[in-house]
């Protein structure tokens, strides 16, 4: 714990402030997932470290939920939630702080869906459509995962995918699999907010 509380010290001292009082904030959703070692930890711990970043809020979080292996079935049943958060950090900027603090919990990057301990995604970014070599926004995978869309919609009912300008809700009947299993009890952030119980 040590260890990682001085990577997280690195972190933030690492990290471009912003006059959070003078410019417009942005609002994002990140997908969580976990299926390696303590996943409930691992997940309370990511957002317990995004919401120590200084140039980020955490506003909503939703449900935990216990869902199946998506893609590569031969591996652990996976924990995955969905939270809001408003940052005055850019797209890049996020990505890269995401992937810090995935390295921080002690990701391995392995095969592509694949186990990993955690898994930090940015789903939406405002309505900003992009792709690069290291990014796409909104992200691709999000109108095929009902573990991704339900707890989404769970804390946006009326988000609106912006590439299809449909409501993200619209697109869960077309599903052909799913994989969730079951909507878990456990809180995964304690603050004042809207927060999935």
């Amino acid at each position: 714990m040590l260890l990682i509380a001085l990577k997280l010290k690195w972190l933030r001292k690492e990290k471009i402030f912003n006059n959070l009082n003078n410019e417009k904030l942005n609002i994002a959703y990140i997908g969580i997932g976990s299926n390696e070692g303590d996943r409930l930890n691992n997940i309370k711990q990511s957002i317990e470290f995004i919401s120590e970043l200084d140039d980020c809020n955490v506003e909503t979080v939703s449900s935990l939920y216990e869902t199946s292996p998506f893609g590569n079935v031969n591996q652990n049943n996976f924990f995955n939630a969905v939270l809001k958060i408003s940052t005055s950090l850019n797209h890049i900027q996020l990505f890269h702080r995401l992937k810090e603090i995935e390295k921080v919990l002690g990701r391995v990057q392995r095969e592509k869906w694949g186990p990993r301990k955690i898994d930090l995604d940015i789903l939406f970014y405002n309505d900003l459509i992009f792709s690069d070599e290291i990014i796409t926004l909104p992200h691709k995978g999000i109108i095929y995962r009902d573990f991704v869309m339900i707890p989404l919609i769970e804390i946006e009912p009326e988000i609106i995918h912006p590439v299809f300008n449909r409501k993200v809700s619209e697109f869960i009947s077309g599903l052909t699999t799913t994989n969730i299993l079951s909507k878990r009890t456990e809180q995964l952030f304690m603050e004042e907010k809207k927060l999935g119980i």
